[in-house]
């Protein structure tokens, strides 16, 4: 019977296989006709060029002066936020929480705080320049083949990327599976492993209770029964279905362009989740067995690693590391975001650089919104990230509960237990599907920017704006395609965020030395920042060289 199962699970692997590549086939057939059919029909004189520079004299446009009006022009740093909540802060800030306790808070707040700096200057070059980041890489000087060598290694940190929205779209998958099962084997896979993860809940209540020693036996005893039963059942395929199945919709609504509706959606869903995390944290203090002490907040602000033996797994650090390189704005965003400046229009609005004194007045205005908007989306993830890190220390390290593998979302799920109880796991749920979704959806997209500008310097095309944004609408599709059967493929959906997140920390030093580049070589002498924001820029570089030196070493001594 188990054989059985287990074979059938593979038939269905390759089926939705077969049907994810026959949509990404199906979308781009579509495409290729929809680019004929433009291709043929006349273009009327007098229309304005829909691919103008951005710095185009039509577009130029005084920043706005006050709080409010400021307020209304911001929104890159509020999109990077809504993609990154759902793989750097949920999974792998709460999984470093869960290995090493209360240890290495301060490395998560770093994590937050150092790259903002690099992230203002790419802006800060793009709305100078009107030019694309990886445009601007590719300008750096340092050996080439056919493009510089820092874009081949975004090309390998971008395939590691596509593992990590296969990550994020498992999740999902995970989350609907528990939600609602497909199969009748996958509600009774649901039944078992949920019994187990309530078990070694109440066990670790009892032990916070100084209960006896019969009690823990007992719990100990059904823990072992559980998990031998849980080791001759195969996973249940339920996740690969809902993950396949949001892959082609999210494919679907990327490719004709409903973005703008599922992105307002997502980000409140996003902000009312993070909200209920950090009220989750705060109504913990109520309960005496999971409340969260002041020495151990000590403890994580004390700038210091976690001792041998304190930490549920054998290389924590290697875990925080990895989470290091992605949560925040991680290097996939600090590229990315340049991209949505442009797309806001800050570029456009600024104007062609000309050196007049109207063209200073204008770049400084704009550069004080890109300023708030990056600082004050900084303030917000920075909470959130926080919140999550001492939510899966104060409980899923103190019950002894690490997420991983197939068990990720339903073990992330018992953070909200002491709080929400039998509530907990549909509250959960529901904020899962909501953060995950926003970032899988929102990462399509932006990656999509960067892809298709890729495409143009490596000379697979024209690279042409018309062409670009031709190739944007394919990829956007194709992407969360590709996701999906990497996930279907390796199903440890833990493990392809984390090898995302160490990708990204080794980029990390790259960019720092990118943006004192930018800083000292490409910057305008009018806009030009003073010694303390230098200090800022060297600061983070250094930073993150000890980061992405450290991550080596940890994957060879892992």
């Amino acid at each position: 019977m188990l054989h059985k199962e287990v074979a059938h699970g593979e038939k269905i692997e390759y089926k939705l296989i077969a049907i994810l590549c026959d949509t990404a086939m199906s979308l781009c057939l579509i495409a290729e006709d929809s680019d004929m059919q433009t291709a043929k029909e006349p273009q009327a004189g007098n229309t304005r060029d829909a691919t103008a520079s951005p710095g185009s004299d039509s577009f130029a446009t005084e920043p706005p002066k006050t709080l409010g009006a400021t307020l209304l022009k911001l929104g890159p740093g509020m999109i990077i936020a809504g993609s990154i909540v759902g793989s750097g802060e949920l999974i792998a800030t709460t999984k470093a929480g869960a290995e090493a306790g209360f240890w290495l808070l301060w490395l998560i707040i770093i994590g937050c705080v150092i790259k903002v700096s690099t992230q203002i200057e790419f802006g800060r070059h793009a709305i100078t320049w009107g030019q694309t980041p990886l445009k601007a890489l590719n300008g750096l000087p340092g050996p080439r083949v056919r493009v510089n060598w820092l874009l081949w290694y975004w090309l390998i940190m971008t395939a590691t990327v596509i593992s990590q929205q296969g990550g994020i779209v498992g999740g999902v998958g995970q989350a609907l599976a528990i939600t609602r099962p497909i199969t009748k084997y996958g509600a009774e896979y649901n039944r078992v492993h949920d019994e187990l993860v309530k078990a070694r809940i109440e066990q670790a209540v009892a032990r916070t209770r100084e209960a006896g020693s019969e009690e823990i036996s007992k719990q100990q005893q059904k823990i072992d029964l559980l998990t031998a039963q849980i080791e001759w059942m195969p996973e249940s395929g339920d996740a690969c279905l809902w993950a396949a199945l949001l892959a082609v919709v999210t494919a679907v609504l990327l490719y004709f362009g409903r973005y703008r509706l599922i992105q307002v959606v997502a980000t409140v869903l996003v902000s009312i989740f993070t909200l209920v995390t950090i009220m989750t944290l705060i109504m913990l203090q109520a309960k005496p067995e999971w409340a969260i002490r002041g020495h151990e907040l000590a403890r994580g602000l004390s700038f210091r690693l976690p001792p041998a033996g304190a930490a549920l797994a054998a290389n924590p650090v290697a875990t925080a590391l990895a989470a290091f390189g992605i949560i925040g704005v991680g290097a996939a965003e600090l590229i990315m975001y340049p991209y949505w400046c442009l797309e806001k229009g800050y570029a456009k609005f600024t104007g062609p650089r000309d050196g007049t004194a109207q063209w200073t007045r204008r770049a400084r205005g704009w550069l004080r919104v890109l300023h708030i908007d990056a600082w004050l989306s900084m303030v917000l993830y920075t909470f959130a990230t926080a919140a999550f890190y001492l939510l899966g220390a104060a409980v899923l390290w103190r019950a002894a509960l690490n997420p991983a593998k197939g068990e990720m979302i339903r073990t992330l799920s018992q953070m909200y237990v002491p709080v929400f109880g039998a509530w907990a796991q549909p509250v959960f749920l529901c904020g899962a599907f909501a953060v995950l979704y926003s970032t899988f959806f929102v990462a399509a997209a932006g990656n999509a920017h960067m892809v298709a500008d890729a495409l143009g310097l490596f000379g697979l095309t024209d690279g042409s704006e018309a062409t670009r944004l031709k190739w944007v609408r394919r990829i956007s599709a194709i992407w969360p395609l590709l996701a999906a059967v990497v996930y279907i493929l390796v199903r440890r959906p833990t493990a392809m965020v984390l090898a995302s997140g160490t990708a990204q920390a080794i980029m990390l030093p790259m960019l720092g030395a990118a943006a004192l580049y930018f800083r000292y070589r490409r910057s305008d002498r009018n806009l030009r920042p003073g010694r303390l924001w230098d200090g800022m820029l060297w600061l983070s570089l250094a930073g993150f060289a000890i980061i992405a030196g450290w991550s080596l070493v940890s994957m060879v001594w892992r």
